[in-house]
């Protein structure tokens, strides 16, 4: 007997006797209720969850970062008590040319970085997700360098460059006198060179898992359609790759802005000031001028260019209005 039939007789004998049918117990559920969230406590967790955490970024995050903004207004040289100067140290870079050289030489260096690690690590990274022979081996020993910290990756490749015992030195038909490091056009090319050996494993990792996410569904309908490998890569895995390469390009510009290891040990800021990217130039003015607020400021403003150029992109590419758990939906 069904739930309605039982209903209708309960009705009909209560008309006759008079009483109120007695409940069973049993109620339909209501419609749009979630089974299990009315007194177990189940649901999106609360703030307590998220406390640890707001804690450590509070203290090693905003702190640090208020400190920042009041000494970038602020005249100390590491001893005594920082003393107040208004306007001067924002004043001082905008009147300093190697200032505005070092901006035009982070923005160069991370477009480039995303120019040529971005169409390698899609292409990796969709090779990865798939099931060819050997490709687990010859996919870990190509993530070996995400392994290796920045600052021994720039000692090896400084060796290994070396226009007296490096590779160059061995090879002059290809490399010419062999210092690399010492033209502007070669040392920016090293540098990404550098940067592209050691990261691209990082963002192969990002497409390896977001190619794995995509339905093979729609590659089997694209099959039947006719369409080849390359078709189904454009009209298909592209598409689908749409919020992870908003996510890697994001990580790209904030890491190529706050580059600073590879330039330390590769080129020390030269040939001159040719390689002075703006990190390297807060650095020295911090901690070699001894300009603590000239080097603060240096360093509100890298922070508030990453902030911007993160928010542009997220804005024009529509990430934060995504809101379906599959790619590209």
């Amino acid at each position: 007997m069904t739930f309605a039939t039982a209903s209708a007789v309960d009705s009909e004998q209560s008309e006759r006797t008079g009483r109120t049918p007695a409940r069973t117990g049993r109620t339909p559920a209501r419609a749009g209720r979630t089974p299990g969230r009315a007194g177990t406590g189940v649901g999106r967790p609360g703030f307590a969850w998220a406390a640890p955490a707001a804690v450590f970024f509070g203290l090693f995050a905003i702190v640090p970062l208020g400190m920042l903004v009041v000494l970038s207004f602020a005249s100390w040289n590491g001893l005594g008590e920082p003393e107040f100067a208004g306007l001067d140290n924002w004043s001082k870079l905008l009147d300093d040319p190697v200032m505005l050289e070092s901006l035009w030489l982070s923005v160069l260096l991370t477009l480039l970085g995303v120019v040529v690690q971005t169409p390698v690590s899609i292409l990796l990274g969709v090779w990865a997700a798939g099931r060819q022979r050997n490709r687990a081996v010859l996919a870990a020993i190509y993530f070996v360098p995400l392994l290796l910290s920045i600052t021994a990756v720039s000692v090896l490749w400084r060796a290994v460059l070396d226009p007296n015992f490096g590779v160059p030195s061995q090879a002059e038909w290809l490399f010419g006198d062999g210092n690399l490091l010492g033209k502007q056009a070669t040392a920016i090319g090293v540098l990404v060179f550098v940067a592209t050996w050691q990261f691209t494993p990082l963002h192969t990792l990002i497409y390896q898992g977001a190619a794995r996410a995509v339905p093979q569904v729609l590659y089997q309908a694209a099959q039947i359609d006719g369409a080849g490998r390359v078709r189904q890569f454009i009209h298909i895995t592209l598409p689908q790759l749409r919020n992870s390469i908003i996510t890697s390009v994001i990580l790209m510009v904030v890491g190529g802005l706050t580059t600073f290891d590879t330039v330390l040990i590769l080129t020390q800021g030269g040939p001159g000031t040719d390689t002075t990217i703006s990190a390297y130039y807060m650095y020295q003015k911090a901690f070699k001028s001894f300009d603590f607020g000239t080097g603060a400021a240096i360093a509100l403003l890298l922070v508030v260019v990453a902030t911007v150029i993160s928010l542009i992109m997220v804005r024009l590419s529509g990430y934060d209005k995504m809101r379906s758990t599959q790619e590209g939906v």
